[in-house]
């Protein structure tokens, strides 16, 4: 009897260790890399600025080498466009590092590009991969002049076919969904529980596929000609593993927190009570302070409190992004890898 306990006692002490392991390990992100791209001092191209690789060192070491002009390459495309871009075909296209991009297992790529009216200040590059197990979307959604409904003018899914279908046939007036909420207010909107939410019109097929949280952000260059970018994050495969949304203090000297979800389990709402960051403090500050957007490779050093807020978790890296309307910010939206 004591020996079958002890045999039992070990199997469930075993399987706790590995229970434990697998929370403490960091899950996949469905955006491999991320790249900031900004004017030259003369303005005729575009500089590599900073970037998150992770393990992908070789496609870093030619990215670092290359530099676009207007209307080349994916980001000089989105410059020229004043959009963002969706370009599934890295290879075949006009997309210039296709050969180092196929051998890092890159398939598919956005470019965000950010003006503070026509002055171009950035451009944001995101790299997806092709895996079996990605459930997700990135999604790029556009109301033409007059029109009175949002559609979908492209996106990455990874392997959730059915609600790629669903998405590319479905339209969202002002205020209706997360495109029309962003749409409506001009401002991010967080959905941490897409089933709980009655602002989120394709729950049911999300639910299908896993999909649980959303992130929508504006990103047009004109307030008259709205675009929005969604992030859909499925549970083993998030967009990123905390999103946060900051908004300016009445005065512009400060960002205090507006809304956000961890999947470590933080409180975000009780961390960020009364905190506001300056201009000086970090990487939140500096794109209060410039208006572009920023990376932190390493969160831990950050200024407290949001490097206490990391410690724990597997979190060791930040991209901010400033929302802007003609110049003025607005927000500025971070995710956490």
């Amino acid at each position: 009897m004591d020996t079958q306990r002890m045999r039992e006692g070990g199997a469930a002490t075993a399987s706790l260790v590995k229970a434990a392991t697998e929370v403490a390990m960091p899950k996949r992100s469905f955006i491999r890399a991320t790249e900031i791209w900004m004017p030259s001092v003369d303005g005729r191209h575009l500089e590599f600025s900073n970037g998150l690789y992770g393990p992908l060192s070789d496609f870093e070491r030619v990215s670092r080498q290359t530099r676009f002009g207007f209307d080349e390459g994916l980001p000089g495309k989105a410059w020229a466009a004043g959009h963002p871009i969706v370009l599934k075909d890295l290879v075949g296209s006009y997309f210039k590092r296709g050969e180092a991009a196929q051998a890092a297992g890159l398939t598919c790529a956005l470019a965000l590009p950010l003006f503070a009216g026509d002055a171009l200040i950035a451009v944001m590059v995101l790299f997806c991969g092709d895996d079996r197990e990605h459930v997700g979307a990135v999604e790029v959604w556009h109301a033409a002049s007059g029109a009175i409904e949002m559609r979908l003018v492209d996106g990455y899914y990874g392997t959730a076919d059915v609600f790629e279908w669903y998405s590319r046939h479905t339209g969202f007036m002002c205020g209706i969904g997360l495109p029309g909420a962003v749409w409506e207010t001009g401002m991010p909107v967080v959905l941490a529980d897409l089933g709980r939410s009655r602002r989120f019109v394709r729950w049911e097929s999300a639910e299908r596929v896993g999909i649980n949280r959303g992130v929508g952000i504006p990103c047009g260059r004109d307030p008259g000609d709205p675009w929005v970018l969604t992030f859909l994050s499925a549970l083993d495969t998030p967009i990123a593993n905390r999103f946060e949304t900051w908004i300016p203090i009445t005065n512009g000297t400060g960002l205090v927190f507006d809304a956000g979800y961890c999947e470590h389990g933080v409180d975000l709402a009780a961390v960020y009570r009364s905190v506001v960051i300056s201009p000086d403090a970090g990487t939140l500050g500096r794109v209060l302070n410039t208006g572009a957007p920023a990376i932190a490779t390493d969160v831990s050093l950050e200024p407290h409190p949001v490097s206490a807020s990391v410690r724990g978790t597997s979190l060791t890296s930040m991209v901010a992004m400033p929302v802007l309307t003609a110049g003025r910010l607005d927000a500025v939206v971070a995710w956490y890898l």
